[in-house]
């Protein structure tokens, strides 16, 4: 796996999900595939845009940067997905631009959790 420090240091898809992220500003990606540790957007994940009435609800300014250095927060979802390797992140709720929290779908095969 790359360095996962800045934006230019990110692979195709990676760079596509923290440009999303930046774009919907708050809400949350819904049924996002993995295949082999990175982001797959085919079939295309659920978009659910939160609207905050008197906020900010256009995306954020850095969408449009070429490169800046990633959050903590977007280092640990990326590392997440890579960790799941091939399956399906059922949820990524966005605050602000950023992963505030996954939920990941494990399967138990042989009474064992697959993915942890």
């Amino acid at each position: 796996m790359n360095d996962l420090t800045t934006k230019s240091s990110l692979t195709a898809p990676q760079r596509q999900l923290v440009e999303l992220l930046q774009q919907l500003n708050f809400g949350r990606i819904e049924n996002l595939r993995v295949s082999g540790g990175e982001p797959a957007f085919e079939p295309a994940p659920r978009i659910v845009q939160k609207l905050k009435m008197g906020g900010e609800n256009g995306p954020r300014p850095e969408v449009a940067n070429e490169d800046f250095r990633l959050k903590q927060q977007t280092i640990e979802m990326l590392e997440a997905i890579a960790e799941l390797g091939n399956g399906t992140v059922s949820a990524i709720e966005i605050k602000h631009g950023l992963p505030f929290s996954l939920e990941i779908e494990h399967q138990v095969v042989d009474g064992r959790n697959r993915n942890a």
